[in-house]
């Protein structure tokens, strides 16, 4: 029993959360990820995303039994109906949660047992670029504002380690400041 709860931290089985990292290290191919959304517009601003399968660790994983459905629209100002949250807004959530997955990882991996990850995140933007309005501001968010309020059996310091090491291995926190290649390609009827 004691082996058991020693090995569970922040929620997270460390002793697999290593033997994953020790497999990856000694077989990089396992480390090649893809992951899919497929959108289908439905009226409007409103359309929907669904996910569920994925490619991992050398092949198709398909250990998801139903697929995740999320809407997205835009807000009556902004000539929308509320569906859902805007893109803008998907990707505040997609950075926020992958930050905290990240804290909570390292924090496992460090010995940090943590009772309060919270965080908000803001996204400045002046729409007019992405309106087409004026060509002066960018399509999209000028600067985005991450705020994090964590708790637990460490130190000041070291939950701020934490928090440090955890943005420096965030994927959506690399792809936000470091930016992606995005390849578009159309079809027609």
């Amino acid at each position: 029993m004691t082996v058991v709860a020693d090995t569970i931290r922040n929620g997270v089985d460390t002793e697999k959360l290593f033997a994953t990292l020790d497999l990856i290290e000694a077989q990089p191919e396992l480390a090649r990820f893809q992951f899919r959304a497929a959108n289908r517009w439905i009226d409007g601003a409103h359309n929907r995303s669904t996910i569920k399968g994925f490619y991992a660790a050398g092949g198709e994983d398909t250990s998801r039994g139903e697929e995740f459905r999320l809407d997205a629209g835009e807000p009556a100002i902004l000539l929308g109906a509320d569906t859902g949250p805007n893109p803008a807004e998907y990707l505040l959530h997609a950075l926020a949660a992958c930050l905290t997955t990240s804290i909570v990882y390292v924090a496992a991996a460090r010995r940090v047992e943590l009772t309060s990850v919270e965080s908000t995140v803001t996204g400045d933007m002046d729409v007019r670029g992405a309106l087409g309005v004026d060509d002066e501001p960018r399509n999209g968010f000028e600067r985005i504002g991450v705020a994090f309020r964590v708790t637990g059996n460490a130190p000041e310091e070291k939950l701020r380690e934490v928090v440090e090491r955890a943005r420096k291995r965030s994927a959506v926190y690399d792809m936000v400041t470091s930016g992606v290649p995005v390849a578009i390609e159309v079809a027609t009827d």
